[in-house]
């Protein structure tokens, strides 16, 4: 037996509080420790019932409950099916003898309760959280493949209704405030205070003796009917329109399987749709994407988020003051994020009036922000005051970092530093917000290369997460540990490369939609390309992503990259048909209004029938299978050879910049971790890339390390 983790105190009242506190985790989790400690607490609880007036069960860590434990999630195998299932069933079996106690029960949740902690507080008959800044509260299963399967599915079902249920907190996975979860009803009650949170729970127990879930209640009915109710089942098409537009025909299990738990569930006792739910758990937990996309966004992402890639040895730095050189799209949005941080902002373009347009950006994101509620008028005009709009170098005296974000232009890049460098503080950090040109030569035209770095911001910059930071051969680890700094400062994810044309996220895209234009040039109608692309899980189609980033910037990079490698370019099949796009037909993408598609009244109007006359050859296609993997394989391929080249440094970089910046499908896990993932593993992964290399190029030979890890029966780690 496990030391109990559950610490049981008595009160004259006959008020038990049970609070749990792990000591070997800094969070609680659904541990074996968990498990038995909670088995032998209800089995005390009942015990002793005839004695108890009620209980209330909190923690003593800074969260109230962290969920299940991901360690264990994710080394789960389809052998061990059975043996999960059962594991499931224990742990919801508890909540259950819990929640059916005959005596009123209250979580008072004093921090965040996501996924399983709050499944434990719905097992309550009432639910009081403190409202602080780091409480919040959800069930986020479905962002790592999974549903919340410790009753949380069954339970908002049955709270909420079907439709809400799966809407409002399911098939989102929605993470809300302390007041947000109250409103939806996820919460009852709010305390200010941690000891309030005690006499509140206290106070309900002493006016609620014998409460019962609304669920066991005689007669209950569960809010807007079951399908088997007609006025619900008329809906039913729409929820599944709703699922089947969320994923796109995508590798993505879980929503479907939590809509499936959900309608199933609905039509049978509570019990035995609680088994319901733990098959469907048992089905996405032992499956792959689930163990993807756990990787990804937990362990991957919590790598990066925690400074993984900051070298050692370096105090934290924290920005008080940057000058942003350019107040177009780019400087406009880093200049709001970095005032929205708490930082002094100086937006600088060529005349006062540009400059002033950069920040009227900020002021139409607040207004919006304004009106759904997410901030106050006060809060907006705090932020608009840090940003100073100016044509003058003056005003960035003593600025500690400087962002340039002007034209991809080296020697507009050169001028603007040239003027700003000899204003700003002498150990500030030079940054430069750009996507393709080499970090090495830029930092050639400044006094302080090792103070330089790439700091490559992804459109829009507001709502785009990811920070790509670019090490050139000079940069210090002393300017890579500063920049880390400055991107959690303005709550980004940083991932780290080395300099080399493109980086990693700019040049690796390139392959995916190179892949899809090529296609186009065999003759594949497009349509199809573009369908391919969704089923395979991309956000956006290829050829509409195309367009949005014009056709004319792939081919200026192209020929710059052809001139840089000389005799050891290899052309691809993208470059004849973009040609004819730009020289034959001048059509340059959305912003000209004619691309791939076309375009009315700037909307998109449907593929260019254009392509189907000029280039699709009638009857032609290849296996849909083929489509999809070959833009998968591309990039995969490609980004292997940046770690071979020295452009990466680690798998959590290229699985999360992979995702975050240019869209590689989430269920893969990234685009090493499809590789890892692939069925047969690496050498599943390298036999697959040498079949689309005998059918469509040399382009998809695997690499020597990519061969030298399959013969080994090595991952990437």
């Amino acid at each position: 037996m496990i030391e109990n983790i559950i610490r049981w105190e008595s009160g004259d009242n006959g008020i038990v509080v049970l609070t749990i506190d792990d000591p070997n985790q800094s969070a609680n989790t659904m541990n074996q420790a968990y498990i038995d400690s909670m088995a032998a607490t209800v089995d005390r609880l009942e015990a002793e019932r005839d004695s108890i007036v009620g209980v209330v069960l909190t923690s003593a860590k800074k969260t109230f409950f962290a969920g299940g434990d991901l360690n264990d999630l994710i080394a789960t195998t389809k052998e061990q099916a059975a043996g999960f299932f059962a594991f499931a069933e224990r742990i919801k079996s508890d909540l259950r003898r819990l929640e059916k106690l005959g005596k009123p029960v209250v979580a008072a949740i004093n921090g965040a309760a996501m996924g399983g902690g709050l499944e434990i507080a719905l097992a309550c008959h009432h639910r009081v959280a403190l409202n602080a800044k780091g409480t919040q509260i959800g069930l986020p299963e479905a962002g790592l493949g999974l549903l919340p399967g410790g009753g949380g599915l069954t339970r908002t079902v049955r709270m909420f209704g079907i439709q809400k249920a799966l809407t409002a907190v399911l098939l989102q996975g929605q993470r809300y405030s302390a007041v947000k979860a109250a409103e939806l009803g996820l919460i009852d009650d709010l305390a200010d205070t941690r000891e309030e949170l005690l006499v509140k729970a206290k106070a309900y127990i002493e006016a609620n003796p014998a409460p019962a879930q609304p669920w066991d209640v005689k007669g209950y009915k569960i809010p807007g009917g079951t399908p088997a109710t007609p006025s619900f089942a008329a809906t039913l098409p729409a929820l599944s329109a709703n699922v089947r537009k969320q994923i796109k025909g995508a590798n993505l299990p879980a929503p479907v399987a939590i809509l499936s738990a959900a309608v199933e569930g609905a039509q049978v006792d509570f019990d035995t749709a609680s088994t319901i739910e733990s098959r469907y758990l048992t089905e996405l937990v032992t499956g792959q994407v689930a163990k993807n996309m756990i990787q990804a966004f937990f362990f991957d992402m919590q790598q990066i988020n925690s400074g993984g890639s900051r070298p050692d040895g370096y105090p934290k730095q924290t920005f008080e003051k940057v000058v942003v050189l350019g107040a177009g799209m780019m400087g406009a949005g880093i200049a709001h994020v970095c005032a929205k941080a708490g930082i002094e902002v100086i937006l600088r373009d060529v005349s006062l009036e540009a400059a002033e347009r950069g920040k009227n950006y900020s002021v139409k994101v607040l207004d919006k922000a304004i009106a759904k509620g997410s901030v106050t008028r006060e809060q907006a005009d705090e932020i608009l005051a840090r940003i100073t709009p100016t044509a003058d170098v003056e005003p960035a005296a003593g600025a500690d970092l400087v962002v340039e974000a002007v034209f991809e232009d080296p020697g507009l890049k050169a001028k603007v530093f040239a003027e700003i460098e000899p204003v700003v503080a002498p150990d500030a950090l030079l940054g430069s917000n750009t996507s393709t040109l080499p970090i090495t030569g830029l930092a050639e035209s400044v006094t302080r290369p090792a103070d330089f770095i790439g700091l490559h911001f992804f459109s829009p910059v507001d709502k785009m997460n990811l920070l790509e930071m670019i090490v050139g051969e000079r940069t210090s680890d002393a300017t890579l540990a500063k920049a880390i700094d400055f991107a959690q400062q303005i709550r980004k994810t940083p991932i780290v490369a080395n300099d080399s044309r493109g980086f990693f996220t700019s040049r690796v895209i390139g392959k995916f939609l190179d892949e899809a234009v090529a296609m186009v040039g065999e003759g594949i109608a497009p349509a199809s390309i573009e369908q391919a692309g969704l089923q395979a899980g991309y956000p956006a189609p290829p050829l509409q992503l195309f367009d949005e980033l014009t056709l004319t910037l792939p081919r200026k990079i192209r020929e710059e990259t052809k001139a840089a490698v000389g005799e050891a370019w290899v052309t691809h099949g993208s470059e004849a048909v973009i040609d004819r796009m730009l020289d034959e037909f001048d059509r340059k993408g959305r912003s000209t209004g004619a691309g791939f598609y076309s375009y009315l009244d700037g909307q998109r109007a449907g593929i260019w029938e254009g392509l189907a006359e000029h280039f699709a050859t009638p009857g032609y296609e290849i296996p849909f299978e083929d489509m999809k993997e070959r833009m998968l394989f591309a990039e995969s391929i490609d980004t292997v050879k940046c770690f071979d080249e020295g452009v990466l440094r680690s798998v959590a970089d290229a699985n999360i910049g992979s995702i975050l910046g240019i869209g590689f499908p989430a269920w893969t896990g990234g685009v090493i971790q499809y590789i890892n993932g692939y069925p047969g593993g690496v050498a599943g992964f390298v036999a697959r890339a040498q079949e689309l290399a005998t059918k469509y190029g040399a382009r998809f030979d695997p690499t020597a390390s990519l061969l030298a890890k399959a013969a080994a029966g090595e991952k990437f780690a």
